[in-house]
């Protein structure tokens, strides 16, 4: 259960009504009844429950005051699924995949939530161990000092091994999903390999490039992140939008403690044969990029080059001015990771306000769970 004081989830919950009330044109009564139950639930120690209206608006919200996000300008966009009365680990595995299904949309991605049972009195209900959805295994390094997989799934992929899952030892395995019930063992779940929509990397000009048998999955599906709300916690909320092409091409498969494919495509392109070549990461960064972009639009997968990405949220923040609103932002989150002076986020700034609700950063489930049974 959250550490805050009752009074203080009281407020809370009583601002976050205001602000229904404010944004979504309810009338003072309406105002007045819904904080009355608010009250009534939280002094009798028990959390409130919001409406499908105030549970979707919040959810909203809370991608709006995300100090962290690119792309807030589409927040009203963001289709609420509202599962709250969903708790078995196998009824929320089952409904994961409709999350997938309608997200992806056949490469139309859809901004989507999915909302499961919240925490109630003794704390959180349900817990999806796994960073995103999708995600690809890390095996480590190999004899011949390679590393498999992804080195930012290690420890994911090490504790399904201990519940028994086996991968086929490649550099793109799909995880299996971690699933818990408060009280009960973690389940493993098989790869949602059937609703994972990958998208083969290819480049333009570069015909070796296909070569190099790299991929990515085509949504971003968040679901270790909780949803704070009205004095809530709504722990296993899986979220997404779509890709910005510099969160794979430059991090997932660029970083050095990532992918590490810089040094690969910088030799393929002749790039380091010359000492005094002293910009070849660059050069490699920008190949690899233009190949995750070329091959999400030529699969017709949704996602927005970082420019644009850049241009888009200056238009947010101009709307946030217009409704008189104070943006929150996280500059080292926003700038994107390549070419970021020749954005005008670089040469802007913001204060991280922490504004309600939000997507919160909350400790990795397997150390604040059950242990794990092998």
């Amino acid at each position: 259960m959250s550490s805050t004081h009752p009074s203080s989830l009281k407020q809370e919950a009583l601002d976050f009504l205001t602000l229904c009330h404010q944004e979504l044109d309810w009338d003072k009564t309406k105002l007045a009844t819904r904080q009355a139950a608010a009250i009534e639930t939280i002094e009798s120690g028990h959390p409130w429950q919001p409406s499908f209206e105030e549970l979707e608006h919040g959810a909203r919200v809370a991608w709006r005051n995300n100090a962290r996000c690119i792309g807030r300008l589409f927040w009203e966009s963001l289709e609420v699924r509202d599962k709250r009365d969903l708790l078995e680990p196998d009824a929320v595995a089952e409904d994961l995949h409709q999350h997938i299904r309608q997200a992806t949309n056949k490469g139309k991605i859809k901004p989507l939530i999915s909302i499961y049972a919240p925490e109630d009195e003794q704390g959180a209900q349900l817990r999806i161990w796994n960073h995103q959805l999708f995600g690809y295994a890390g095996y480590g390094k190999q004899a011949d000092g390679t590393y498999l997989g992804d080195p930012k799934h290690e420890e994911f992929t090490r504790l399904a091994q201990e519940m028994g899952w086996r991968g086929q030892g490649t550099d793109f395995d799909l995880l299996p999903w971690i699933i818990q019930k408060r009280g009960e063992a973690a389940r493993l779940y098989d790869p949602p390999e059937e609703s994972c929509l990958e998208v083969p990397l290819r480049h333009p000009s570069l015909e070796w490039f296909a070569d190099l048998g790299l991929r990515w999955y085509s949504v971003p599906i968040l679901s270790d992140m909780n949803l704070r709300l009205g004095g809530l916690n709504f722990r296993a909320a899986p979220f997404n939008g779509w890709y910005m092409g510099t969160e794979i091409g430059s991090r997932d498969l660029g970083d050095v403690d990532r992918y590490n494919l810089l040094p690969v495509i910088a030799d393929k392109m002749g790039l380091r044969d010359n000492k005094a070549e002293a910009l070849w990461k660059d050069r490699a960064l920008v190949e690899l990029n233009e190949a995750v972009l070329h091959s999400y639009s030529e699969d017709g997968v949704r996602i927005v080059d970082h420019h644009r990405a850049s241009s888009e949220f200056m238009r947010f923040v101009e709307k946030e001015q217009a409704n008189k609103r104070l943006v929150s932002g996280n500059w080292s989150w926003l700038v994107p990771p390549m070419s970021g002076s020749a954005t005008e986020i670089f040469h802007r700034g913001w204060k991280d306000r922490n504004y309600l609700p939000d997507y919160q950063l909350q400790p990795t489930a397997w150390n604040s769970s059950n242990k794990v049974e092998k």
